[in-house]
């Protein structure tokens, strides 16, 4: 069995946090990852206010495993949310887009260890000063807002650039992916994509066939213009961004075309007007399953290919 320090820390039997996916990571979601070992992540930008509040007490109704609440810094319940994670006391905070020294202190007198997400080792170093538990390194093979570097080079960069443990992120869906990230120095994953088609998330069916029917060159990365680089699978929607995007489109036109455009994926299932984000793994998920037997199969590969490693050494 795989015991590392990320176990100890969050409270949870395995080293796999669920990522926390905008209008994907409910408390359903988040209860079946938790209750299966890993760390089940609610996404606060799902819910703003109560609804925030419902959903992290309907994972509570079904699961006493630790769980946790990503939060992303920019938006503007933040404030809202990180004042319910307090008083809910959820016990993982996860942040992204900003710094999350101004909560620091609200979070840590309620007892939330806060690991924030990082594209850096630079911004690792800082998270670490603001009084971060830990820190996931999240490469530019992942879904949604993405950096520029990839998680090879970055998570032994951020391993070597902190003291405190690091996650890995970005580019990984099985044992594989976690054998290697512990080999890098990393004290665990963190999996976005592959828990999109968990039988116990509630996305659309359109959505989670995308996954299922995508290659290895099923996703795009467009963005960059206006500085919101975000990965998504290739579809009307993301061909057609990819195309005005460095025309003569205005920078107003060119956001307003992204207004909504992952509500209409996660929740409506527009088949053409949704941006429906994925990592560039979704080409390794080949079927729908419970998160138990998602966690379960990424274990099972792991300490296979652990096991088998010494076979190298002479």
């Amino acid at each position: 069995m795989i015991s590392t320090p990320l176990c100890e820390l969050a409270g949870i039997r395995y080293p796999i946090f669920q990522g926390g996916m905008a209008h994907v990571s409910d408390g359903k979601l988040a209860a079946a990852v938790s209750e299966a070992g890993g760390l089940g992540i609610i996404s606060a930008m799902n819910f703003g206010g109560t609804k925030l509040r419902e959903q992290i007490r309907e994972a509570r109704s079904l699961t006493s495993n630790p769980i946790g609440v990503n939060i992303m810094l920019q938006a503007p319940t933040a404030g809202d949310s990180a004042a319910i994670c307090a008083e809910e006391k959820v016990e993982i905070v996860t942040t992204g887009a900003g710094n999350p020294a101004a909560f620091m202190p609200l979070w840590l007198d309620a007892g939330i260890k806060v690991i924030p997400v990082v594209a850096s080792a630079a911004l690792a170093k800082m998270m670490e000063r603001a009084g971060a538990s830990a820190v996931i390194a999240e490469g530019g093979e992942s879904g949604g807002h993405i950096g520029e570097a990839a998680t090879m080079p970055l998570v032994p960069q951020v391993v070597d650039a902190v003291s405190i443990p690091v996650i890995a992120a970005g580019g990984i869906a099985d044992g594989r992916g976690l054998a290697a990230a512990l080999m890098l120095g990393a004290v665990g994953v963190q999996m976005g994509t592959r828990f999109i088609v968990a039988r116990e998330c509630g996305v659309p069916a359109h959505y989670k066939s995308l996954i299922l029917k995508a290659s290895d060159t099923s996703t795009i990365v467009t963005g960059r213009r206006l500085g919101h680089t975000v990965r998504s699978l290739k579809t009307p929607y993301s061909r057609h961004y990819a195309q005005v995007e460095y025309t003569d489109i205005s920078d107003e036109e060119l956001e307003a075309l992204g207004v909504g455009s992952l509500r209409r994926a996660a929740i409506d299932g527009d088949e053409k007007g949704g941006c429906y984000l994925a990592g560039q793994i979704a080409g390794m998920v080949k079927a729908e399953q419970t998160a138990a037997e998602i966690i379960e199969d990424v274990m099972r590969g792991a300490e296979a290919v652990l096991s088998s490693a010494a076979g190298y050494l002479s």
